[in-house]
């Protein structure tokens, strides 16, 4: 009897044979590494060919849930995607929030890993324990909302579907996987699938799943709903994560043209911007020419009381989801101010199916690459928004030479044009960065250099530090690589939970609390100590994993231009990150971490990871 919150079981799925086997998953594995980004990883060292190519035909791709999906608990109706990434060759852990995580679940399996690959376009299908393949060349090259809208009219009520775009089809190596309007987004997820000859998986509840202690899951899902209300949360409710983008400005650690600045002139235009009222709609008062987006409404993840997400709606009609991430990647990062462009942008990315903080860093590289005469394209220029829309178009169908060049990444990309042009790639182990200045922000610095999936704000906040207030973040120590190890390790429980980040300052005693709810859901007596030792567990395990598939010291490093060029400040100081100062950091959070000064793991740490 597996225990509350789970099934126990496993599915695996061969899309070459069109076969599956539903195989047990002991709750010795389910309790040291929960589920989401945690059973992940362990699944895939379990289950990949190490040393396998992340688009070859036996490279897993797994849908992981968690022990919390389907329970009230807020923001819980989340799942992740792991693979070996297509852009990094490292892992990749991508959360995303919709249906598709309940209905996945309830289809009796802690987890659906698939291999092999289809003779044609198809869509897997999993009911319960049955699978089958269905052909799907008729949605070849579509949008993944008008294939998910498409297979859901023709399979009917109960289904849920996460589905590629165009960009997935065609082997962007940082394509994402879509579903209910919400993405797996990073490190090219949508691009395994693609190389599977998968257009989607469509999965259909049909059994429920019980919680050891439904009186104390229901009771802790009202506390934690109240508290979902409250001033932590206030911010992502009121404003959105587009409000980061003029906070970000103010104190220099905003990404501009590449990391050429830390401040952007334009970032007014793009985040203050007139909201609509309640209702969605747009007060009379604001004048037909005011240049920028309007927020026409407000929406929540499955299964959500935050409702952070932001819709606005541009002059010409268009709308989109708006986050700082997105709006940071397509505006600043390319030197584009027009908001109108940058949410056509937005939307043009969401419709390809390409992920944003990829798509923009790696634009930003090539403009400046054509400013330099890397490459012959004195049409793509920093600042220029038909530039950006039309590049983006090349990137997603593969259709130039340039377009095909931009879908390997900026890290490939810069390999092939040489001359000095890798030295301000902005990536790390080939993930493009987001929109965190690291030389304003030396915890984050950190954070981005030594994370498992390489340049990556969510599986390393540790911006926290940084702006706490406590730190000085132009003077990088010890200090600072506590703060990382520690966000480091929240992150690696939430994700794994799975919670949605956005509750993380609701908790005041985050690994006691974390354990309590583990504890009513599963029957397991949990604290907060084994919880941390879980939390070092799934940070080690993604490390083990990466050396396996090739990892080497010199990938845990941040791009040359930010170790060479400082940046001069509004209050006079000079913002500066050198080579020293970032390797002492890095061998004080391997000494941390039990590492040795290479970064590798002692095999009597190895072996207590339970991979073997």
């Amino acid at each position: 009897m597996p225990a509350g919150g789970y099934f126990g079981r496993v599915l695996v799925a061969d899309v070459t044979s069109g076969t599956s086997q539903s195989r047990p998953l002991p709750d010795s594995v389910l309790r040291r590494y929960i589920g989401g980004s945690g059973l992940g990883t362990w699944l895939l060292w379990q289950l990949g060919t190490p040393g396998g190519d992340p688009l070859g035909p036996r490279a897993p791709l797994a849908f992981v849930f968690s022990p919390l999906v389907g329970t009230p608990l807020t923001t819980s109706a989340k799942f992740a995607v792991v693979a070996k990434s297509p852009l990094t060759g490292m892992l990749t852990d991508a959360l995303a929030s919709s249906q598709f995580a309940i209905a996945g679940k309830l289809t009796g399996h802690d987890a659906i890993v698939i291999h092999g690959r289809a003779p044609e376009l198809s869509v897997l299908l999993v009911d319960g324990d049955r699978t089958r393949l269905i052909g799907a060349t008729h949605l070849a090259g579509m949008t993944a909302a008008d294939a998910d809208r498409h297979l859901r009219g023709e399979l009917g009520r109960g289904w849920r579907v996460a589905a590629i775009g165009p960009a997935g089809e065609q082997g962007v190596r940082y394509a994402t996987i879509s579903h209910d309007g919400r993405h797996a987004g990073r490190g090219g997820l949508g691009a395994v699938m693609g190389a599977k000859n998968l257009k989607a998986i469509a999965v259909r509840a049909g059994t429920k799943v019980a919680t050891a202690d439904p009186a104390a899951v229901l009771a802790a899902a009202r506390d934690l709903r109240e508290r979902s209300f409250g001033p932590a949360t206030a911010k992502y409710r009121e404003l959105g994560t587009l409000a980061n983008l003029l906070a970000f400005n103010a104190i220099s650690a905003l990404p501009t043209r590449n990391f050429q600045a830390a401040t952007f002139d334009g970032a007014a235009e793009l985040a203050e911007q007139p909201a609509g009222n309640a209702a969605g709609e747009v007060p009379g008062a604001v004048p037909e020419d005011v240049r920028g987006m309007r927020r026409v409404a407000r929406s929540s993840c499955a299964s959500c009381t935050i409702g952070c997400e932001h819709i606005y709606r541009s002059r010409g009609g268009q709308q989109a989801r708006v986050e700082y991430e997105n709006v940071f990647a397509l505006g600043p990062m390319c030197g584009v101010s027009d908001p109108d462009a940058v949410l056509a942008a937005s939307a043009r990315c969401d419709e390809l199916g390409i992920d944003t903080i990829s798509a923009g860093g790696t634009i930003a590289w090539a403009m400046e690459c054509a400013q330099r005469g890397l490459i012959d394209a004195p049409w793509l220029r920093f600042g220029d928004s038909a530039a950006l829309l039309r590049i983006l178009d090349e990137i997603g169908g593969r259709g130039t030479p340039l377009g095909s060049l931009l879908a390997e990444g900026s890290r490939r990309a810069s390999r092939t044009v040489g001359g000095d042009s890798a030295s301000f790639a902005p990536h790390v182990k080939g993930l493009e960065m987001p929109g965190y200045e690291p030389r304003t922000l030396h915890s984050m610095a950190l954070g981005l250099a030594v994370n498992a999936r390489g340049a990556d704000h969510n599986r390393s906040g540790a911006y926290e530090a940084d702006l706490s207030g406590d730190l000085d973040r132009l003077d990088g120590g010890d200090a600072h690589v506590a703060g990382a190890v520690e966000t480091e390790d929240r992150a690696a429980v939430m994700d794994s939970l799975i919670l949605c980040k956005f509750l993380r300052g609701v908790f005041t005693d985050p690994f006691t609390e974390w354990a309590g709810l583990l504890s009513a859901v599963t029957g397991w007596e949990v604290s907060s100590g084994e919880l941390r030792e879980t939390a070092r567990r799934i940070v080690m395990a993604k490390r083990v994993y990466n050396i396996r598939e090739g990892w080497q010291p010199a990938d845990d490093w941040l791009p040359e231009r930010l170790l060479n060029e400082p940046l001069s400040l509004p209050s006079g100081r000079v913002a500066t990150l050198t080579a020293g100062r970032l390797r002492a950091m890095i061998a004080s959070y391997y000494k941390m971490r039990g590492l040795d000064l290479e970064g590798r793991p002692d095999p009597a740490i190895v072996y207590d990871l339970g991979l073997a």
